[in-house]
């Protein structure tokens, strides 16, 4: 695996950001589907957000406390 989740939360947004990769992938074999892409697309940015809340919670939490 090219990248390790660091939480269970992490694991299921980035297996829901590949699902929709090949999604998209899909759709673009077929015509009239730029309008549903786009959208999905929107999708995925929104997923993105959340997963780099997520990393940077978790990046927070191993900070070292300053003394």
């Amino acid at each position: 695996m090219a990248y390790e989740p660091g939480t269970s939360e992490c694991r299921v947004l980035i297996d829901s950001k590949a699902q929709l990769e090949l999604i998209l992938l899909n759709l673009a074999k077929l015509e009239n589907t730029e309008a549903i892409r786009q959208q999905l697309v929107a999708v995925y940015n929104q997923l993105e957000d959340l997963h780099d809340q997520r990393r940077q919670m978790r990046g927070s939490d191993r900070a070292p406390a300053l003394l």
